[in-house]
């Protein structure tokens, strides 16, 4: 039998510090039902003590999760230790996952405390936490620029205080392949209980290389457990791909000669639900999930691929999950036929109301087109106004006018607090018009730093699916909004960016 590799996806979490891609409870929930579908071994659902929000966020996943581990993340404190193992108490497999900094850089200039004072806090929070729960992972922030004989030293106390996994983070995307791997095969050789825990590694994406980093902690340093996230989501320049990881180990099974359990069918449904929701586009050319991943355009590519597809191709698209999976429905469909769609992707609406409205608006757009695919519904479903909770601002209709040789006007009702607003405004186009005839009432002050258009599947039938990104006092927020017209598709996403700029939801910056 071969080894098994663990794959811990934190998506939920390390991948929400994004700026821009927070997500709300219901959304988590269903990515994390995607994940579970995925068969992902360990879900890292949020960091509980870092707001309400969070808190319920991973008790939520919690008791809605069956057969993925539940992992909070907690800083080395008691408060936060407690706070995550109270939001996993309904799990059924749970896990705190507690870090404190170990290089010289932060423990200096961030914590302000000296090697033995971390040394010390280290041990007693494994402590704590073992006395909450069995599986306790731990972190060296900043491990790979670490000192190794500091290091040695604390990852030896904290197996022995009962550290189940041992996680060597990258945590600012420093090192290359070979020597990342060296590094964690020589902490592994020195310190003599090594062998009582998992080892996993934890890469960014800064030099591009947090996949060939991870697979080098695997293959060199003999780690078992790699952490990661749907599409490399993540702050800066993103975390180490989960797809990319599983199919490498997959395909190259003849040289890592690891097993893993991803059930790979569900993969691009994952990255879709991941990019729809958080308004992160997946490049075509990104391995496995992009649109051009198993695209032939060269003529002698071509050639080859019609007469042995494993000529060009090295694994199989519809292995993870590509295919032309259109959804059979049309406006004369049912309600249980769509319902029973809804949960084949992995969409679980909590109240009939919201199933409702969610049929009511599919019966909208197979009016205006003539085939709805999977895209369309998740779009569909994401949908700002759909949330269970109540929206400061909703988009009701938009009539806008534009000609060559004459300036383009459009006007828009929307919702503020549940009473309607009128208002009208010219602009350069009929986008920069419909956005300030809402900015013209609402005078958020907010700063638009990204503006993006991407067609959900082919066709100018298509929808557009439209990205804003807000800035205002510092924080950054991401709207989206969908619709077959793409003026109507902005101005939703602008009022989806709002909204989110009015909630009042806080979160504490953290990363292992």
């Amino acid at each position: 039998m071969a080894d098994k590799l663990i794959i811990f996806d934190t998506t939920l979490r390390d991948g929400e510090q994004s700026p821009g891609a927070s997500m709300t409870r219901d959304e988590k929930l269903r990515i994390a039902r995607q994940l579970e579908r995925l068969k992902v071994d360990v879900i890292e659902a949020g960091f509980a003590a870092s707001s309400n929000g969070d808190f319920e966020c991973v008790q939520a996943i919690a008791r809605a999760v069956k057969d993925s581990t539940i992992c909070s993340l907690s800083r080395a404190n008691d408060r936060d230790i407690a706070r995550a193992a109270e939001a996993l108490k309904d799990a059924n497999r749970a896990r705190i996952h507690t870090f404190i900094a170990t290089s010289a850089l932060h423990m200096e200039k961030k914590l302000r405390m000296t090697p033995e004072q971390v040394l010390e806090q280290a041990k007693q929070s494994v402590r704590f936490a073992r006395n909450l729960l069995q599986d306790i992972e731990f972190s060296p922030e900043d491990g790979y620029r670490s000192d190794p004989d500091f290091l040695c030293r604390v990852i030896e106390a904290v197996i022995a205080e009962g550290a189940t996994t041992i996680n060597v983070p990258d945590t600012v995307g420093y090192a290359i392949p070979e020597l990342y791997g060296n590094f964690i095969k020589n902490l592994r050789e020195r310190i003599p209980n090594s062998d009582k825990a998992v080892w996993s590694v934890h890469c960014h994406n800064d030099l591009g290389m947090a996949v060939a980093n991870s697979l080098a902690g695997v293959k060199i340093g003999g780690a078992r457990q790699v952490e990661c996230t749907i599409n490399g989501l993540g702050e800066r320049a993103g975390n180490c791909s989960l797809e990319e990881v599983v199919m490498a180990v997959k395909t190259r099974r003849d040289y890592f000669g690891l097993e893993v359990g991803i059930d790979t069918q569900h993969i691009v449904a994952a990255s879709r639900m991941v990019s729809q929701t958080t308004g992160f586009v997946v490049q075509p050319n990104k391995a496995v999930v992009g649109a051009n991943a198993f695209a032939h355009a060269s003529g002698i590519h071509q050639d080859g691929v019609l007469k042995a597809r494993d000529t060009y191709e090295i694994m199989r698209a519809e292995d993870v999950g590509w295919s032309a999976n259109k959804i059979v429905l049309g406006k004369l469909s049912g309600r249980n036929a769509f319902k029973q769609r809804l949960q084949e992707l992995g969409v679980e609406l909590e109240s009939e109301g919201e199933i409702n409205a969610a049929f009511t608006r599919f019966k909208e757009l197979a009016d205006r087109k003539s085939e709805i695919f999977d895209e369309d519904i998740l779009a569909l479903v994401n949908d700002e106004s759909l949330s269970a909770e109540k929206e400061q601002f909703s988009f009701v209709s938009l009539a806008q006018r534009s000609e060559t040789g004459e300036r383009p006007h459009a006007e828009i009702v929307f919702t503020r607090g549940g009473k309607e607003v009128r208002s009208s405004a010219e602009g350069n186009g009929p986008v920069d018009a419909s956005l300030k005839a809402i900015e013209s009432q609402v005078q958020s002050g907010a700063e638009m730093v990204l503006y993006s258009v991407n067609a959900i599947s082919g066709s100018t039938e298509s929808q557009g699916e439209v990205t804003v990104r807000l800035q205002s006092a510092g924080r950054v927020v991401n709207g989206v909004g969908a619709d077959p017209d793409i003026v109507v598709a902005s101005a939703k996403a602008y009022l989806s960016a709002l909204n989110k700029l009015q909630s009042k939801a806080e979160r504490v910056a953290a990363q292992g």
